[in-house]
């Protein structure tokens, strides 16, 4: 099992005050050439928001755009006139596509807002802009594995423009996940809490690991995990 790994502190990171962020690939003023994206996935950053500050409007196009909430609660307006808060155990997805301007905002006075930003290139340019948010069923709440966004909407999925299958994997003891990557597609599993070991490689809150190797993975957690897997044409 080829696999390459992705350390939490070797990821781009900036401090604005209002902000603390951890770059998994080139964003912003973090450019390094070793880590442009993989495959479709342009950009994972781990965000922590200060309370009653955000992200002013601002614009985007042909990008598939999704926040996964770790803590406290996001507060999205957009060009389409879209308001919406959402919490811990939801999703918002955005389709950029022909262009759309949009605001994230940390509504609370004294929580801070922690949220993982993904963005995904679309399979083509142009799209209709959009909008969904995602809210897991209890069966999906759950369940130690859960697709949670598809270019199908397949199991309840939310639906993106581009072959990419994201899953989360969470549960509150020790379990072990089992992925099976088909022929000519992409692995990429970035940890979030707990404590996993895939192959022979440790991974600690942060680290990632991705491989471009078809067959059947095994995420073994020590305890209670959170992550996301992203399986990826």
């Amino acid at each position: 099992m080829k696999l390459q790994t992705r350390r939490s502190a070797a990821r781009g990171h900036a401090d604005h005050g209002w902000l603390k962020t951890w770059h998994s690939f080139s964003f912003a003023d973090y450019y390094d050439p070793k880590h442009m994206g993989f495959r479709s996935l342009r950009v994972i950053n781990q965000d922590i928001i200060a309370p009653g500050v955000g992200f002013p409007a601002h614009g985007h196009r042909d990008m598939e755009i999704f926040s996964y909430v770790l803590e406290g609660t996001i507060e999205h307006r957009d060009s389409m006139g879209n308001h919406a808060q959402v919490k811990p155990g939801q999703i918002q997805v955005m389709s950029a596509g022909s262009g759309v301007k949009h605001s994230e905002f940390n509504p609370s006075d004294d929580e801070p807002l922690q949220i993982l930003q993904v963005w995904i290139q679309p399979d083509r340019a142009g799209l209709k802009p959009r909008y969904a948010e995602w809210t897991p069923t209890l069966a999906q709440l759950a369940a130690p594995k859960v697709l949670i966004i598809s270019n199908d909407g397949r199991e309840g999925s939310a639906h993106i423009s581009q072959d990419a299958d994201v899953y989360r994997v969470k549960s509150p003891k020790a379990v072990t996940t089992v992925h099976e990557l088909a022929q000519g597609r992409g692995l990429w599993f970035q940890l979030i809490t707990g404590e996993v070991t895939v192959g022979d490689v440790q991974l600690q809150p942060g680290d990632a690991v991705s491989s471009e190797e078809a067959g059947r993975f095994e995420f073994v957690s020590a305890g209670a995990v959170e992550a996301l897997l992203f399986d990826l044409a």
